[in-house]
């Protein structure tokens, strides 16, 4: 067990080693500079800028930004949408899988395209190769793309003074493409291949288990998409089982690649804020807030499922392993808790273990992680959600000191503040309708054979859907039976609200305070690069989080836990 525990340590310890250096490459690279990778890819950039009619050097602003993005996102949904409801009948299909009904076409295109990857379908069964590698694992890229380069914009516009030209979408969009992701899941690929994970477009081998019988085991592109399902935050699994499944996760070692590669690029872009904007002293309050919210989520989950189910104890049963119900043995209960933290924090969605199988205060620290939804995020998007939580913060702390609210030189109004808070309970408000319409559905019919588990433990498994849905995390408790029409178009509508209403939010506080006049600091500016600010943040994040969730954990998994002892 020491050696689990050294092992989810030095996980930890080398993706901030790595993030650090990776995030002042980011920052260069949204901001022009020369770096290494500038001779093989200018050229190409270059040339999709030609033959796309792009204009690299024209500038945009905050709306024109949000009409290039919203625009392509919607293209690429009519793309999708169209690929899985006939990839019966389309190429790179050995496997004979069926074309996709519309509603779970529906949620499927709408769950990949906003980097959720709410998989109702069960992976290689339910895709074809052509769905896996046209529709997915190109948005993997695009969505994660999406993501960051919102952010970019919001960056040029805390860098500015004054201005109403926040760079060009395409330019973020496409850069973060070729000079982050795509450098980035090759390496992860070559890894996970070298490991044993499948890279071909082969149709399922048949084989002879040791007891004499016959298996199929399904191959393909898989070694290429599960790079970048992780290294864009995105999580959707090759396989079924996901991260779980020996060819997508052979081993410890793959195991801490994964880990690593789904959290090296939102922490990195914590360190790439520092540099772009010169404030380094912000971007490590930023860091501090954030990792402390992780680790008091990653500690007591890692010790539940350390310590085993008192149930079990109970019978006599040697538990020290830890609670393994659900888990695989080559990576252990720690490992697996880390994981699962690792996962729902940074909103991918992967898993290396069955999450439905936790301890129920574990299930509850999963849940809260995306609730808060704000400790590291997705890409891109995870800061954009921590800078509502900072617009927040400054108007309260300056009604507090009895100063005018200001952030990097600007005043926070009242426009900024309703957008602010309309941002902020959106979310809660999905999670909890969204629970409380399916609580009520299967309440008025029982028949509908959503829930494989009764009481606490159901109304979790409902409350971790939406909850999954509305943060884009997309991992789930497998205990719910989803792939039907109200499961496919409610959490497929949650989608669609909880990932571009937030990122519109912050874009657009952040195109009208570049507008404004800028206001050099003074000794009566409210510090925000500061520990003391930091704790302001974080103590509004978890006040909002209680506040809008506790009662709904109350009913599910703390009422579980108090079952179970």
């Amino acid at each position: 067990m020491n050696t689990e525990l050294l092992g989810i340590i030095a996980t930890f310890v080398i993706t901030l080693v790595l993030a650090i250096p990776f995030g002042r490459y980011i920052g260069k690279v949204y901001a022009g500079e020369h770096t290494l990778l500038d001779p093989l890819f200018n050229p190409i950039e270059k040339l999709f800028f030609k033959v796309s009619g792009i204009k690299a050097e024209q500038e945009m602003d905050w709306k024109q930004n949000l009409v290039a993005l919203l625009t392509i996102n919607f293209f690429w949904f009519l793309l999708a949408m169209f690929i899985l409801m006939n990839q019966g009948w389309l190429p790179w299909n050995p496997d004979d899988n069926p074309s996709m009904t519309a509603d779970l076409a529906f949620n499927t295109a709408i769950s990949f395209l906003v980097n959720c990857n709410l998989q109702h379908y069960s992976g290689e069964t339910g895709a074809t190769y052509f769905s896996q590698i046209f529709c997915f694992m190109f948005l993997h890229f695009v969505s994660a793309a999406t993501g960051m380069a919102a952010l970019a914009v919001v960056f040029n516009a805390m860098k500015a003074q004054t201005t109403s030209t926040l760079g060009n979408f395409y330019v973020y969009f496409i850069k973060s493409n070729t000079r982050i992701l795509l450098p980035l899941a090759a390496v992860v690929a070559i890894l996970l291949a070298l490991n044993g994970t499948p890279m071909n477009i082969e149709g399922k081998e048949t084989l002879i288990t040791l007891q004499g019988d016959s298996v199929q085991i399904s191959r393909g592109p898989a070694a290429a998409l599960i790079a970048i399902k992780h290294v864009g935050t995105n999580g959707g699994g090759y396989f079924g089982a996901n991260s779980a499944h020996p060819l997508e996760n052979a081993n410890y070692v793959t195991n801490m690649v994964e880990m690593i590669a789904q959290t090296i690029i939102p922490v990195a872009m914590i360190f790439a804020l520092g540099y772009y904007l010169k404030r380094r002293k912000l971007a490590w309050m930023i860091f501090g807030v954030m990792t402390v919210g992780f680790l008091i989520l990653v500690i007591p989950t890692v010790y539940y499922e350390v310590q085993g189910n008192p149930a079990i104890s109970k019978l006599e049963v040697d538990i020290s392993a830890g609670a393994m119900e659900g888990k695989e043995v080559r990576f252990g209960s720690a490992a697996s808790a880390y994981w699962s933290i690792v996962t729902t924090v940074i909103s991918t969605g992967s898993v290396n273990a069955m999450h439905d199988s936790s301890m129920p205060l574990s299930g509850l620290n999963q849940m809260l992680a995306m609730m808060v939804n704000s400790f590291y995020g997705g890409c891109g998007v995870g800061i954009l959600n921590f800078y509502i939580f900072i617009i927040v913060a400054v108007f309260i702390s300056g009604l507090m000191v009895g100063r005018t609210p200001e952030f990097l030189g600007k005043k926070i109004e009242a426009k900024e503040m309703k957008i602010a808070m309309v941002i902020a309970l959106l979310h809660p408000f999905l999670i909890l309708a969204g629970t409380a319409l399916s609580s009520f559905v299967i309440t008025k019919d029982p028949t509908a054979g959503w829930l494989n588990n009764p009481g606490f433990h159901g109304f979790s498994e409902m409350l971790y859907e939406y909850t999954s849905s509305s943060a884009n995390n997309g991992s789930g408790f497998e205990g719910l039976g989803d792939n039907n029409p109200f499961w496919n178009i409610t959490t497929g509508l949650v989608l669609i609200f909880s990932r571009f209403l937030p990122i519109i939010g912050p874009v657009a506080i952040a195109g009208i305070l570049a507008n404004k006049k800028y206001i050099p600091e003074s000794a009566g500016t409210l510090k925000t690069d500061t520990a003391t600010f930091g704790v302001m943040v974080f103590a509004v994040i978890i006040i909002l989080a209680l506040l809008s969730f506790f009662p709904a954990l109350t009913l599910g998994p703390i009422a579980e836990y108090f079952s179970v002892r």
